[in-house]
């Protein structure tokens, strides 16, 4: 019979056999922001479309052309519908979280942290989806370069720990509505030379932002921006300064960096610091993180004036990466016990001793199939089980079994009584230590 439906296009599915690998990701993601000082937020995957329209920017592709946006009944009783739209990144929602609940009015800094799915219409491609996922750090209060540094230093460090060496760091820095306001000027006298060349996007990013064509997907668009002037060039003294420390606070933590001043990143809420960590290990869509400061965006989504910064990472990416370095992934959890049995009452009492060891913490299987012994052992064999137990009459008569060692085939006498649970995880500590010791030869 064939599937009543598809995955929608640009999905993906994540099946057991992989998990483990997102787990990874996500576990080491979670565990690394957490010592650099970070917590958890979570907040709803759709938001009021004008969140995104007023932090992204209505002149970026995300805004023009990627969003997914629905209009719903409003609340009184549809006189004026409302638009949702599913989140594009985290950085607009973490923001309004924190400003609607009150979180920037505690102790400042305030540093958040976020695993989430994102969705995007575009093509499809290796690493580029229409549901992604992300792994997002957000940091409130701090107009210094060494938050910037501290935030970089995040990413870099979770990169190292995920096994990830051939990867680079570029910085750039894009200034603030001072100096960029002199920027811009220079950008629209140049491009409006070559005004007849570029894509009727970037003819109207010409009015209203020309600095969004430098981050253009067309080609010619890419080769008219070449020679485009440099924003480095236009920085007023206070982002002159404050890039020329972030320069150095990254060299006394040992971080190496490149200068590009191209980077500009895909969306207007983007101050001063800009940084980009790519890889060439996947191809054209190298960049694995992306970020900078964002100083206006509080006060544009309705906070009081707050400096912010932050970054995302595609996992995607990561795992691609990842598997294309030859990274170790945290292996799935294995089935510790398999307890098979011949008969009603053996199949009874495999079930409480199943209960018991899974109340301890224990991954442990016995026969819901009604299998004869024999496909039941086959299958303890197909999961991997570290020790089987075969129950049937004898073994209920005595209150004793045989535990097997799957792999080297010997055999230790065990309870089944009040000391089950004792000699099962002495045994099982023996073995996982033997294991280690193996490993380690």
């Amino acid at each position: 019979m064939p599937v009543i439906t598809n995955r929608p296009y640009g999905t993906k599915d994540v099946l057991p056999a992989e998990v483990n690998k997102w787990q990874t990701v996500e576990r080491c993601a979670a565990e690394t922001a957490e010592c650099f000082g970070f917590k958890e937020i979570r907040f709803p995957t759709f938001e009021n479309t004008m969140l995104f329209k007023r932090s992204v920017g209505d002149t970026t592709d995300v805004v023009q052309k990627e969003m997914y946006t629905v209009t719903a009944k409003s609340r009184d009783n549809g006189k004026d519908p409302e638009d949702f739209t599913l989140r594009p990144e985290g950085t607009a929602g973490a923001a309004r979280a924190a400003i609607e609940n009150g979180l920037l009015n505690e102790a400042l800094p305030q540093k958040v942290y976020y695993i989430i799915s994102c969705f995007r219409h575009e093509k499809p491609q290796a690493g580029r989806l229409r549901e992604f996922h992300q792994f997002g750090a957000e940091m409130y209060g701090s107009p210094d370069a060494s938050a910037d540094a501290e935030v970089i230093a995040l990413a870099k460090s979770l990169l190292d720990r995920l096994g990830l060496t051939n990867v680079e760091l570029f910085i750039n820095s894009i200034g603030c509505p001072k100096c960029r306001a002199g920027y811009h000027k220079a950008l629209k006298e140049y491009f409006e030379k070559r005004r007849d060349e570029l894509c009727p996007t970037c003819l109207d990013r010409l009015e209203r932002n020309p600095m969004r064509i430098l981050d253009c997907k067309s080609p010619i668009c890419q080769g008219i921006a070449k020679d485009a002037p440099v924003i480095l060039d236009y920085l007023c003294d206070e982002c002159s300064a404050h890039f020329e420390k972030l320069k150095r606070s990254l060299a006394d933590m040992g971080i190496s960096f490149s200068i590009d001043p191209k980077i500009v990143r895909g969306l207007d809420y983007y101050t001063k610091t800009v940084f980009e960590f790519i890889t060439k290990d996947i191809g054209a869509q190298g960049t694995v993180c992306g970020g900078g400061r964002y100083d206006g965006l509080v006060e544009e989504l309705g906070g009081a004036p707050l400096p912010a910064l932050g970054f995302a990472m595609g996992i995607e990416r990561i795992l691609m990466t990842m598997e294309n370095a030859g990274s170790e992934f945290v292996p799935a959890k294995k089935c510790d016990l398999y307890i098979a049995s011949m008969g009603e009452a053996a199949q009874r009492k495999a079930a409480v001793l199943t209960n018991q060891l899974r109340a301890e913490g224990y991954f442990v299987e016995s026969d819901v199939m009604g299998r004869g012994l024999k496909p039941q052992m086959k299958y303890a064999n197909k999961i991997g089980a570290t020790f089987t137990i075969v129950l049937g009459d004898n073994e209920l008569e005595t209150g004793r079994a045989k535990l097997k060692n799957m792999a080297s085939g010997e055999q230790t006498d065990i309870s089944i009584g009040e000391s089950f649970i004792d000699e099962f995880s002495n045994n099982l500590i023996v073995e996982m230590f033997e294991d280690k010791l193996n490993t380690i030869e």
